[in-house]
């Protein structure tokens, strides 16, 4: 399996989530070994992918200084996980990526738009070599070996409409088409209310995001999975994974993780060479990986 590209350069345009303010994305194609490259095209700034450019996770996944960043890359990042991406820039007029309708789709739409262009150079994995794990409290996040690229997921919410919800997904691009890309973002209304008066949030709506009061769903068209919830969760740990800039081969696990959990672990496991190693696909002894990405 060689390395990705996106065929041909396309754009979109969407509303940020935390300013609400009009924003023009563009991707471009790069040549092998690049990596991922974000890149603010109003201050002339680039900022390449990886856990040490993150700056801020308490409420997404956020990259660069604080004079120079991109915020909520992480639905944007699970495509990428998920179409193998390895080069890519990311072009922005602004500080964060478009919230678009809360989910990946809109993203894979675009990757679709683009094309996937292969290149000369052998795809490189991170493979989990060893047990890796943080915890805060009851709530972890965890990496471990496996011979199938698996996330498992549970969350536990005081809620009626979510409660305890898990669920178990072995990687392919078809089902994560199929079982993940359309899980929305959600959000409590009273919390908006509250993040609102302080100048964030001004971009969210039923549009992009699951709203819920104290005891339902407040979108009139409901849920797009019985356990959208926990798909969204598996669709964000996806995303802060390939922070790192590489898919992960091995198991990922977590009770009630977080965008601060899952940059923990990312540094946690690059922290020991022992912990993992950076591998052509050819070296995995597992064929099957290349078909997950088809």
């Amino acid at each position: 399996m060689v390395q990705r590209t996106i065929g041909k350069a396309v754009e979109a345009v969407g509303i940020g989530l935390h300013k609400g303010e009009s924003i023009r994305l563009r991707i471009e194609p790069l040549d092998a070994d690049s990596g991922i490259i974000f890149y603010r095209s109003d201050l002339g700034r680039s900022i390449s992918l990886s856990p040490d450019a993150v700056i801020d996770t308490r409420m997404a996944t956020v990259i660069g200084t604080p004079d120079g960043y991109i915020s909520t890359i992480e639905h944007f990042l699970s495509a990428l996980y998920a179409y193998g991406i390895d080069n890519l820039r990311i072009v922005l007029e602004g500080n964060e990526m478009p919230i678009m309708d809360g989910s990946a789709v809109s993203f894979c739409l675009l990757l679709d738009e683009a094309g996937i262009r292969r290149l000369d150079r052998p795809k490189k994995f991170l493979k989990i070599k060893r047990p890796v794990e943080v915890r805060d409290g009851e709530k972890f996040v965890r990496l471990e070996p496996s011979s199938e690229i698996e996330f498992h997921f549970e969350i536990d919410f005081d809620h009626p409409a979510i409660g305890r919800q898990s669920l178990d997904f072995v990687f392919s691009l078809s089902r994560y088409l199929e079982e993940i890309a359309r899980a929305r973002t959600f959000g409590f209304a009273r919390d908006i209310q509250y993040l609102q008066s302080q100048n964030l949030a001004l971009g969210a709506s039923l549009k992009n995001a699951i709203g819920l009061d104290e005891y339902k769903v407040l979108n009139p068209e409901g849920l797009r999975y019985p356990d959208e919830f926990v798909r969204h969760k598996i669709l964000d740990a996806m995303g802060d994974m390939m922070v790192t800039g590489y898919n992960i081969l091995g198991r990922y696990r977590s009770f009630a993780g977080s965008h601060g959990l899952n940059h923990e672990l990312t540094k946690a496991l690059l922290a020991d060479p022992a912990n993992y190693e950076i591998v052509a696909l050819e070296q995995t002894r597992y064929p099957q990986y290349e078909r997950c990405f088809a």
